[in-house]
């Protein structure tokens, strides 16, 4: 019959195995007890013994032993006495000594390692942070990285905007309402000149093109992806007036709270319009780039209020459904709208 195992021996295990690890963990503190460690800095020679200084040592000492024993190891003039030697080691162990000890930074932690030859943990942390951390300060790479960024967003916007200045000048509607200003402000009814300054067709009707142009930027509401670019909408102001924002949004919200959930206001006009483009999950651009007469009908069908906001999206839902089944263009149509809005061109004094 086998008897049960006591407590002692089931312990006996777990014992040595704590002896073992409190045994290999002596050892290590032994052997960094004098402060130096194998895969830190100079390893296990002191840097101060590679470049033969004391630990009072200055800068210019420090300097004028490294070179000497740069010129004295440098693999193309050292000839090693015995075959063991390898120039190529010894040149960088010298190099890691210099570069160890001419950093105030580094040569302070190098001293509190040899001070403090217990503290292992911390002095593996300070040199692999020193020694993996950027060369290049990270904000100065953020800062570049941001007006980069802002720099190309700028010009994409004008590259758009101009874009969209050159196609409406080809656009009947719009070239003949552009004329008809021009005529009116007397800019095409100028009389030809004659003798010395007078010009050719082509230089006429460049400059008629450049009118046209013009009025067209003057007059023309562009809104959506093609609007006249903005300074304060790139990513570099948004990033400078963001505080800013936030202020303004903090105190607009705590205003919406007080006003409408406490004092039970009744909504105005842009109050209801702000309730429905939340409702549609539209951005400002976006709500924007619709026609007046759309938002009039969200406000006739009281949009705002979420029952009638439902009834609403289930009957665009139904009419998408018939629109895609007997077209699938509609569908490159709404993630176009999801995406980038409609965009709207039209006159100012339509």
């Amino acid at each position: 019959m086998v008897s049960a195992a006591t407590p002692a021996e089931l312990l006996r295990p777990l014992l040595r195995l704590c002896a073992l690890s409190f045994l290999l963990q002596s050892c290590w503190l032994l052997e960094s007890a004098h402060g130096l460690l194998e895969g830190l800095y100079c390893g296990t020679v002191s840097c101060y013994d590679v470049l033969g200084v004391p630990r009072d040592a200055g800068k210019g000492d420090i300097a004028r032993a490294y070179r000497q024993l740069a010129r004295r190891y440098h693999p193309d003039r050292y000839r090693p006495t015995e075959a063991q030697e390898d120039p190529e080691a010894k040149f960088l162990l010298v190099a890691t000594a210099y570069e160890t000890l001419k950093d105030d930074e580094a040569r302070k932690d190098y001293d509190y390692m040899l001070d403090h030859p217990d503290e292992f943990y911390r002095h593996y942390y300070h040199y692999y942070k020193r020694r993996l951390a950027p060369k290049v300060d990270v904000r100065i790479v953020i800062i570049v990285t941001v007006c980069a960024i802002s720099l190309f967003q700028y010009y994409s916007w004008w590259s758009s905007y101009t874009e969209a200045i050159n196609y409406l000048t080809t656009v009947p509607k719009y070239r003949i309402q552009a004329a008809e200003i021009a005529k009116q402000q007397g800019l095409l009814n100028k009389t030809k000149e004659k003798g010395k300054n007078r010009r050719t067709k082509e230089e006429i009707k460049e400059e008629e093109e450049e009118i046209i142009k013009n009025i067209i930027k003057n007059n023309i509401d562009i809104k959506g992806g093609y609007q006249k670019p903005r300074l304060y909408d790139i990513l570099l102001f948004q990033i400078v007036l963001a505080p800013y924002h936030i202020c303004r949004y903090i105190i607009w919200y705590c205003r919406w709270i007080y006003r409408f959930h406490i004092l039970r206001e009744e909504y105005g006009e842009e109050e209801k319009l702000y309730v429905i483009r939340r409702n549609m999950s539209m951005s400002q651009g976006q709500f924007d780039s619709l026609e007046d007469h759309q938002k009039e009908t969200f406000l006739e069908r009281k949009l705002w209020l979420k029952e009638n906001f439902e009834v609403y999206k289930l009957e665009q839902e139904e009419e998408l459904k018939k629109k895609v089944a007997s077209d699938p263009r509609w569908k490159r149509y709404r993630r176009w709208m999801k995406t980038e809005g409609p965009g709207r061109l039209t006159f100012i004094d339509d």
